[in-house]
């Protein structure tokens, strides 16, 4: 048998995992290690600033400052050009809505005082006894007095006017307290109208359909001609009650010409303060 048969192999060695590691040996050459490159340093330099003059820290804050208050003056400037135009925007358009609630104020004045006349001829007519001859006069009169005139004021700029209160040319004027009194009186008006409405359902109506048929009721409310119409059932205990519902129905007709002049003249009276406050012509 030979020597090298008889020499043992040399098993190679293996790492945990079961890899195999190259043998090493006398034999084997040794591979030289890697040299890592050398790193370069770099220093920096120790600067040192010199401190500035403190005139030069005041000058750069006065210059800040100053920009500052530029800007803020600047935009105070152009939020007051803005307001004032926003003001005058308003006003113009309260002149505009103060004119509308005049000229529909004079009409309904007009209509008022002829329900007032209607009323007093009605008053003096139930006086006197049922008679044919008078039934076209009084269904006239009674249709008359039954009309009603609503006032329904222009409120749109003084709703804005109301949300930018705030504006100091507002807050800083007469301009609330006039509105206040307008809207005061248009209260009371408009309460007046709605006591006026019921009056008129809880007498003349009941009247009508009971004494007034549908023909000559349906031609007298449509204001076509009367054809010798007839009242049905009308005694003179009925012409007396006509006659007290129609005081009642008076007075509140009355109150309502009162109210109409005091809204006509606050109308009046804030056009006149609007005018004189904010240069504006009615026109």
């Amino acid at each position: 048998m030979n020597e090298e048969q008889n020499m043992p192999e040399k098993k190679s060695e293996q790492d945990p995992q079961g890899e195999s590691k190259p043998e090493t040996g006398p034999d084997q050459p040794i591979k030289p290690k890697k040299e890592l490159p050398d790193m370069e340093v770099h220093h920096h330099p120790n600067v040192h600033h010199k401190p500035k003059p403190w005139k030069e820290y005041f000058l750069e804050g006065l210059m800040i400052f100053i920009a500052v208050m530029l800007g803020f003056i600047a935009e105070n400037i152009r939020e007051g050009i803005n307001n004032r135009e926003h003001v005058r925007e308003l006003v113009s358009q309260l002149i505009r809505d103060l004119k509308t609630d005049t000229m529909q104020l004079n009409q309904i004045y007009r209509e008022e005082h002829k329900i007032l006349n209607a009323n007093d001829s009605l008053i003096n007519l139930s006086q006197q006894p049922p008679d044919k001859k008078n039934n076209e006069s009084l269904l006239r009169l009674i249709i008359i007095s039954h009309n009603m005139w609503p006032f329904h004021y222009s409120s749109g700029a003084i709703a804005a006017i109301k949300n930018e209160i705030h504006l100091k040319q507002f807050s800083n004027s007469d301009m609330i307290g006039n509105i206040s009194e307008y809207e005061k009186h248009i209260d009371l008006l408009q309460t007046v109208q709605q006591i006026t409405l019921q009056y008129q359902r809880t007498y003349i109506d009941p009247f009508l359909l009971r004494h007034v048929g549908v023909a000559d009721l349906n031609t007298a409310f449509s204001d076509l001609p009367l054809k010798n119409p007839e009242m049905r059932y009308l005694s003179q205990e009925d012409m007396n009650q006509l006659g007290g519902d129609m005081v009642l129905l008076r007075i509140n007709t009355n109150e309502l010409l009162r109210d109409n002049l005091w809204v006509k003249a606050d109308a009046d009276t804030l056009l006149q303060y609007i005018k004189k406050q904010y240069d504006l012509e009615e026109n």
